[in-house]
């Protein structure tokens, strides 16, 4: 089978090193940034193109949501599936006349961080049971947790994910912010990070929280208040603590 995939970013990068690890053979990666596709190329031995798009029988398309509709009318062939990566985005927003399909994988990407592929959560869907065949297939040489999930269902899936992983992030980066400001080196959080995120794999997440808001103390969340000069910062402290408290009625 002839694949090329479409994208020069994160997932792309991933896609192509994850199959590419297993022996599945990559004819070509296309986009429009020619140093990051050669980067890519130079890496993982695989042929780039900036202009000229090969034909295939899987066309795997690894851009921003946003670009995903134009992206797709680049691809002529009709005789040929079409799948993207997107979480939130309908199989019908694919543009053409081939047979349209997704292949999510819920993770995040960085180019420079590595990942255990085969632990990567892949959620398929297609228009006939031989492309989902084909994609279920292609996605369980590279991870060993393969699901079927309609749109409906994959979006509430990528709302998830952004509650678990982007909005957690942006606290990290928030907390180092604070840390920064007092010269305080963020490494030593680490082990709290890696405790607080280790605990939900045996206990469920509402009953691992900790902290001075489920402990109603008062007097600790007022001191914080003090403390923070940020008023974004603030603002984010007054609706975490406030979401807490609701949840656990304090």
């Amino acid at each position: 089978m002839q694949i090329v995939i479409i994208g020069s970013g994160n997932v792309a990068y991933h896609m192509a090193k994850a199959f590419t690890q297993k022996g599945i053979s990559i004819a070509q990666i296309f986009g429009r940034n020619e140093k990051e596709l050669s980067k890519i190329s130079e890496e993982l031995n695989i042929a780039y193109s900036t202009g000229s798009l090969k034909d295939a029988d899987l066309y795997l398309i690894c851009v921003s949501d946003n670009a995903v509709e134009d992206v797709s009318k680049i691809i002529t062939e009709k005789d040929c599936l079409v799948a993207h990566t997107s979480g939130s985005l309908p199989k019908e927003i694919l543009s053409g006349s081939y047979r349209k399909a997704s292949f999510y994988p819920l993770q995040t990407f960085s180019r420079s961080k590595e990942l255990e592929y085969e632990k990567i959560p892949f959620f398929i869907e297609a228009e006939n049971e031989a492309d989902k065949e084909i994609l279920f297939g292609l996605a369980s040489q590279v991870s060993q947790n393969v699901m079927e999930s309609n749109h409906e269902k994959r979006k509430y899936i990528h709302l998830t994910a952004v509650f678990a992983c982007n909005f957690v992030n942006h606290l990290f980066s928030r907390a180092k912010e604070i840390s920064d400001s007092q010269e305080i080196p963020f490494h030593y959080f680490l082990p709290l990070i890696d405790e607080t995120v280790q605990k939900i794999h045996e206990i469920e997440p509402k009953k691992a929280q900790t902290g001075p808001a489920v402990r109603n103390d008062l007097r600790v969340l007022e001191l914080h208040e003090q403390l923070i000069k940020d008023e974004e910062s603030l603002e984010i402290y007054k609706t975490m603590n406030h979401s807490i408290q609701k949840m656990y009625e304090l």
